[in-house]
């Protein structure tokens, strides 16, 4: 009999078993690009005390499973996720898929569509790299200024490998048009588009982008939640426009938050660490303040991440 399940770095989980999720967070990610030196690597033990009383907090307040958006370019490190997920109760999922151009690894700048879709595949069905995990997800980007030439392979492999897997497909995309483009790349390659969440649509004010790209049946991820100088009423407003619209199936609610910065001292990334708390101490009260009922509240934390990482075994 076929489940659904969420795919994490120890193992399959019924969803069943799971409550929110926060589906776009960081716990590892290196910015300093992969040609740095000692590139995504360093003390695991170390990484570990460091996020394991915002983990904590994250459990008080309710929180079942994080999807771990870091993906390759921007310092996945599979050992480390897995040191994280055996001393915590939270599910960690983790990625396959590669980052925009500019943060792209030397060794796929030349790699065809096939063989990137046989690797992410691999990734999903098989195992990471060496270890005994397996990606619950395909992560890639696009750059701010418009989709590159790499970027639209990536486009395409991430489309195949979602076709032949059933994960979904989460993309870093500033603002509505470039949406737009890896919208019409991801149809032309007969994508569902039910299996891709434009990441970071907080990046775009006008409303007619959101309505639109959830009416094709993509999720549309507010995942700005938290983060210093974002207008949270104006947040409120949009996710209201496409509840108004019966859309608030397609909705997906983070922080982008965390997370440890390797080469920085203890870890710390620029700005400061932030949490994973804020959705459940700040938000959802905003949001029942508004008017909202605690059913959407839970279908936009629980139901609706539950159904965009589902795998199906």
């Amino acid at each position: 009999m076929v489940k659904p399940i969420l795919r994490t770095v120890l193992g399959d989980v019924p969803l069943s078993d799971l409550g929110m999720i926060l589906p776009h967070e960081h716990l590892f990610t290196d910015l300093r690009g992969p040609n740095a030196q000692n590139y995504a690597q360093d003390d695991p033990d170390l990484v570990l005390q460091v996020l394991q009383p915002y983990m904590a907090e994250a459990e008080k307040v309710g929180v079942t499973a994080l999807i771990e958006c870091s993906t390759m370019g921007v310092g996945r490190n599979i050992g480390i996720l897995k040191h994280i997920a055996e001393h915590s109760p939270i599910h960690i999922v983790a990625s396959t898929g590669i980052y925009r151009e500019a943060f792209t690894p030397d060794q796929f700048k030349t790699s065809t569509i096939d063989d990137l879709c046989e690797l992410w595949i691999q990734e999903l069905t098989q195992s990471i790299e060496t270890s005994s995990s397996r990606a619950g997800f395909i992560k890639i980007a696009v750059s701010d200024d418009g989709v590159t030439a790499l970027e639209v392979r990536n486009i395409r492999a991430a489309a195949r490998a979602s076709m032949a897997t059933g994960a979904v497909i989460a993309s870093h995309t500033i603002g509505g048009r470039a949406v737009l483009d890896e919208v019409e790349i991801l149809k032309d390659e007969g994508l569902d588009l039910g299996r891709f969440i434009w990441v970071h649509a907080d990046s775009e004010a006008d409303l007619d982008f959101h309505r639109n790209i959830a009416g094709l049946g993509a999720y549309v991820e507010f995942d700005f939640i938290g983060q210093p100088g974002i207008d949270l009423e104006a947040t409120v407003e949009k996710i209201k426009e496409l509840i108004d619209k019966n859309l608030e199936d397609r909705i997906l609610l983070s922080h982008d938050a965390g997370w440890f910065q390797p080469g920085n001292l203890n870890g710390q990334p620029d700005g400061g660490m932030r949490g994973y708390t804020y959705l459940s101490n700040e938000f959802i009260p905003l949001l029942l303040r508004k008017g909202f009922d605690h059913q959407t509240v839970k279908q936009l934390t629980e139901d609706n991440p539950k159904k965009a990482f589902a795998l199906y075994v």
